[in-house]
């Protein structure tokens, strides 16, 4: 449908509504009929009234969302007054996501001081199912599309980024920390948040933006490089540790075959087994209650990120900057290798967050096994009470508004 014909049949309707423009693109028009005379009959509006338009949008307003795949030339609006809060409008609908919400709920409730607390083994029964439902969907999609080049480029590049991160990142934070820590930090943003990722999944759903199951396993590949790397890196550069009494076998079978990377790859396996028919039998499952799931799982995680913020005075100023702009930086780069081996817009907002992110269960736990000498405090705090959270309220939004510049 064209464009043109899309304006014209919602500026007659006055009612706000979602335009279908084909190929998978939409346009979302609400709008007052003040803007018809705006947009097409501009002569009659001198310069002086147009700007006070401008200012006085709550009044006069045409609010545009525009999908991933929609290609517009909004600098002509913009020419003829309109205000466009396509990026507010991102932060807001992930704001305003309700298991993101319950999120805030969870670290209000420790800021008020509110006896809201959860008994410890319901968060990691949520946490074992998160990882089932994903990891299973995740080989159901991958039968479907079968494996291509496209797929082995993206695990490609998930690798890549796990062992360069902890590289680049590491040598950042020598300038303030000692090898130990620095390693041991380097290696949480090497690794991802597996919550993480499936918050985006859950925003792009909200968006109607397609994304390919097989990014389940980049997310599943990520883990284990970067534990490894960590600890190549204190092997290397801690001088004066005996780096023999490293027990390799056992710092390889942590990093493959801990709790959350096993169960991960066992779901994918089984998704890709069983396909279709099990994602039928599973359904109920894997997809009823998964949103539900998510709700309560970040309700803990709000709760348990506002108690670790009393952590980040040990952290300092230097290590709460790390925190929040290292993930924009690997988002960065995640996005530039995405458009350069032509993901798809879906894909490429979900391998920025990959890259993003930090991992707060899976790397400390092998840290704390193989290198003692790191403050858990510090790894566990950058990465749970302020990366998590810039993430999941202005990390995502971002990295689509990224997604949307590179794409359209």
């Amino acid at each position: 449908m064209p464009l043109q014909s899309s304006w014209d049949t919602g500026l007659a309707g006055l009612e706000p509504s979602t335009y279908r423009l084909g190929g998978g693109r939409s346009i979302h028009l609400s709008y007052s009929p003040r803007f018809h005379e705006i947009l097409y009959q501009p002569s009659k509006i001198s310069a002086p009234q147009r700007r006070r338009d401008r200012s006085a949008a709550n009044t006069f307003y045409l609010q545009i969302f525009v999908s991933q795949y929609c290609n517009l030339k909004i600098r002509n609006i913009n020419e003829l007054g309109v205000l466009v809060t396509m990026d507010l409008s991102l932060v807001m609908s992930n704001i305003l996501n309700p298991p993101v919400l319950f999120f805030f709920l969870g670290m209000l409730a420790v800021l008020v001081k509110s006896d809201l607390e959860i008994p410890p083994p319901i968060p990691k029964l949520f946490s074992l199912y998160l990882l089932i439902a994903i990891g299973f969907k995740g080989g159901v999609e991958l039968v479907k599309s079968g494996v291509g080049q496209d797929v082995m480029l993206t695990i490609i590049a998930a690798i890549f980024m796990s062992c360069c991160v902890p590289i680049y990142t590491f040598f950042i934070l020598r300038i303030k920390l000692d090898p130990y820590n620095a390693a041991a930090i380097a290696a949480t943003y090497g690794a991802i948040s597996a919550v993480t990722f499936i918050t985006a999944s859950s925003f792009l759903d909200q968006l109607s933006i397609p994304s390919d199951g097989f990014m389940v396993a980049a997310l599943a590949l990520m883990e284990s490089p970067a534990i490894v790397v960590g600890l190549v890196l204190v092997k290397v550069f801690a001088s004066s540790r005996d780096t023999d009494d490293f027990d390799w076998g056992e710092v390889l079978r942590e990093s493959f075959l801990n709790g959350s990377v096993f169960l991960l790859f066992g779901s994918i396996a089984i998704g890709i087994l069983t396909g279709e028919h099990g994602a039928q039998v599973l359904k109920p499952f894997t997809e009823d209650l998964f949103y539900g799931a998510l709700t309560f799982f970040l309700l803990d995680m709000g709760l348990v990120a506002a108690k670790r913020i009393q952590d980040l005075q040990k952290a300092g100023v230097f290590l709460i900057s790390f925190a929040i702009l290292t993930p924009i930086l690997n988002a960065g780069l995640g996005l530039a290798i995405a458009k350069l081996i032509q993901m798809s817009p879906g894909d490429a907002l979900l391998f920025a967050v990959l890259c993003a992110s930090a991992s707060y269960i899976a790397v400390p736990a092998a840290m704390r096994l193989t290198v003692p000498e790191a403050n858990p405090s510090l790894y566990i705090s950058t990465a749970l009470a302020v990366t998590f959270p810039f993430n999941i309220i202005f990390g995502i939004p971002l990295y689509q508004y990224g997604v949307n510049l590179f794409w359209s």
